[in-house]
C-alpha cells in the first residue's frame, strides 16, 4: 500500500497478550467508534510509504483494515516485540525497503512528525530509538534498519534477554530526544481515562 511519506514499512504493533488489559487484543478495543489500530494507521499512513501490523491473532480482523498482517515465526509463543520486530524486518525487505517504523497499536495520538523525526536523525546507524523527556526508551516507537535481521534472528535463537529498547541499543541504536511523552494506552484505567 503505496503513500507519500519517507521509504519505510510502518507496523503498528498488535502482537502481544495485551496482559496489562486482561488478555484483550488491545488494537482491536474501541475508542472513540474505532479500533485504537485503526486511529495508529490513520495517524501513521501520511509519514511512509507502506503499511503492515503485526498481529498473533485475529488476522482476519485485521485484514480488514486493507493492510498486510504479518505474525511472528512462532505466532502461538508470543515471544515479545522483538519476534515482531523480526517479522516486520523480513518483511519489509520483501517489499524491497530497508527501513521499518514501528507503532504500538494502543497509542491513538501517534505524533504525525515523529517518523520524519527519527528518519532525520539516522545518519550512518542501524535504528534510532525515541527517548522522552521522563528518559524513558520508547523501543515501539523505533526506527529499524532491516540491515539488524542476521543479528536479531540470531540473538532471538538464544535463551536470554528479550527487552526490544536493551537490545536495540546494544546495536548502536541513535537516540532522538523527543519532546513530549510517548502514551500507550495499555491498561483498562488508561483507556477509561483518554476516553
Amino acid at each position: 500500500m503505496a503513500v507519500d511519506g519517507i521509504p519505510a514499512l510502518g507496523v503498528v504493533l498488535a502482537g502481544g497478550r495485551g496482559q496489562r488489559m486482561g488478555g484483550q487484543d488491545k488494537g482491536l478495543l474501541d475508542w472513540q467508534g474505532r479500533p485504537l489500530a485503526a486511529w495508529v494507521l490513520d495517524r501513521l499512513r501520511p509519514q511512509v510509504q507502506a503499511l503492515a501490523i503485526s498481529a498473533n491473532r485475529n488476522a482476519e480482523r485485521y485484514a480488514e483494515f486493507g493492510v498486510p498482517v504479518i505474525a511472528d515465526a512462532d505466532p502461538a509463543a508470543f515471544e515479545g516485540p522483538l519476534a515482531g520486530m523480526l517479522a516486520a524486518l523480513r518483511f519489509a525487505q520483501q517489499q524491497g525497503l530497508d527501513w521499518v517504523c514501528l507503532a504500538p497499536c494502543d497509542a491513538p495520538d501517534y505524533p504525525p512528525d515523529l517518523v520524519a523525526a527519527l528518519w532525520a536523525r539516522r545518519g550512518q546507524v542501524v535504528a534510532v530509538l525515541p527517548r522522552s523527556p521522563s528518559g524513558h526508551w520508547q523501543a515501539g516507537h523505533a526506527l529499524i534498519g532491516t540491515a539488524l535481521v542476521p543479528a536479531l534472528a540470531a540473538w532471538l535463537a538464544t535463551p536470554g534477554s528479550r527487552r526490544a529498547g536493551e537490545w536495540l541499543l546494544a546495536q548502536g541504536a541513535a537516540c532522538l530526544e523527543w519532546h513530549a511523552a510517548l502514551s500507550n494506552l495499555n491498561t483498562p484505567e488508561a483507556l477509561q481515562r483518554s476516553r
